[in-house]
């Protein structure tokens, strides 16, 4: 696999684009630096994302360290309701998801 690269060596401008999502939104990537990102069922680069830097990670790690904060002081009830919830979601959505994971949106 080839190293990633710099966004000014990268010359494809058809591909999406992979930002960060972070604290519930999506946000850019600030190193400057890609990787790509295949479909493994076709074995071609459908996108390339953005590579953090050691300033995003310890960023992220920060916000993750406070949300599980939040999250194991919750009662168990609201838990439980929020991940039985998301199993409903995702169980309403599977052929969406499907879709999204093999790139087959119309």
């Amino acid at each position: 696999m080839p190293p990633p690269s710099t966004d000014a060596e990268h010359t494809a401008p058809d591909l999406r684009h992979i930002g960060h999502w972070r604290e519930g939104r999506a946000t850019p990537g600030t190193s400057g630096r890609v990787g790509p990102v295949y479909d493994p069922a076709r074995g071609v680069q459908t996108a390339e994302v953005s590579l953090a830097s050691p300033a995003e990670v310890d960023a992220v790690v920060a916000s993750a360290v406070r949300a599980s904060h939040e999250w194991g002081s919750s009662s168990l009830t609201r838990r439980a309701g929020l991940l039985f919830a998301l199993r409903e979601l995702l169980n309403a959505s599977r052929d969406e998801l499907a879709a999204a994971v093999t790139r087959e949106l119309g």
